[in-house]
């Protein structure tokens, strides 16, 4: 796999590269073709966490795990532990569908919880309301949701805004 280590607000050292690309090889053995898959991989710092954040695009799917915390190397170690338990999660899913870009020959280590198998559980339909932006954001406070689908006015689509971890709000638009 070929790594784009870049940062953000942080010098990216050697021994940084090296401890991201070591600890990145561990992925290899789930992708046939590997050194085709070119991975991001971008540090950032905010106040005293230190926050990695990982993109694997692939043909047919991307992996995307971020994580953070006060230890660079301790957030390498939890993003690259969540990279591969996305990967075992859905590795059913995945071999279904992408028979030739995931490889699960390998064994898997077991874990002592079983992981339930995830399921839609209840589907909703919804009457969508023209509306702006900002009324769209006010409904979503309004109702205590991190995301709302909304007709925008603006745009001429339909929306969903979405609270983003920052803070901030997020748009979608569907055309």
């Amino acid at each position: 796999m070929e790594l784009n280590i870049r940062g953000d607000k942080i010098t990216v050292t050697k021994s940084i590269k090296d401890y991201v690309t070591e600890k990145m090889d561990r992925l290899n053995k789930y992708f046939e073709g590997s050194k085709n898959i070119k991975a991001s991989v971008i540090i950032r710092v905010k106040n005293n966490e230190q926050i990695i954040e990982v993109t694997v695009p692939t043909s047919k799917f991307t992996l995307r795990a971020e994580e953070s915390h006060s230890d660079l190397y301790a957030a390498i170690d939890l993003v690259v532990d969540k990279l591969e338990r996305q990967i075992r999660k859905n590795k059913t899913r995945l071999n279904d569908k992408y028979k030739n870009i995931i490889q699960f020959d390998i064994p898997l280590e077991q874990n002592d919880e079983e992981e339930e198998e995830q399921k839609i559980v209840k589907r909703k339909n919804i009457e969508t309301k023209p509306m702006d932006e900002e009324e769209a954001i006010l409904q979503m406070e309004l109702l205590n949701h991190d995301f709302f689908v909304f007709k925008n006015v603006d745009e001429e689509c339909v929306s969903v805004m979405y609270k983003r971890l920052d803070g901030n709000y997020g748009i979608i638009n569907v055309k």
